[in-house]
């Protein structure tokens, strides 16, 4: 056991080394945790939460592009099963789940 201890540089006599290590060794890890936070978590919430406004939002006339690149103008919202109704041709019309809807176009 002394043998291991007396390798591992904890020998029985304190060191005159630097009191605080422990918070200092931590110190890289927290500043990381931090930037990890500022450049992509708190961008991805802005991102998610305007998203979810625009979803609110829909109505009926609104040009908006499908998840998979469908474009269609809304024609119907069911808000109990949470589906929007597309109109992507002339009578062609296709339900898709409102959560798929990627973006509006906006009218100019």
């Amino acid at each position: 056991m002394f043998g291991i201890a007396f390798a591992l540089g904890q020998g029985g006599a304190p060191s005159g080394g630097s009191s605080g290590g422990g918070l200092m060794g931590l110190l890289p890890i927290i500043i990381m945790f931090v930037i990890i936070y500022l450049l992509l978590i708190l961008p991805q919430q802005k991102q998610q939460k305007k998203h979810k406004e625009m979803l609110n939002t829909l109505q009926k006339g609104d040009k908006v592009v499908a998840a998979g690149g469908i474009h269609g103008t809304i024609v119907g919202v069911d808000e109990q099963r949470n589906v929007v109704v597309l109109k992507i041709d002339e009578n062609v019309k296709i339900e898709v789940q409102k959560s798929t809807v990627a973006s509006k176009i906006e009218n100019k």
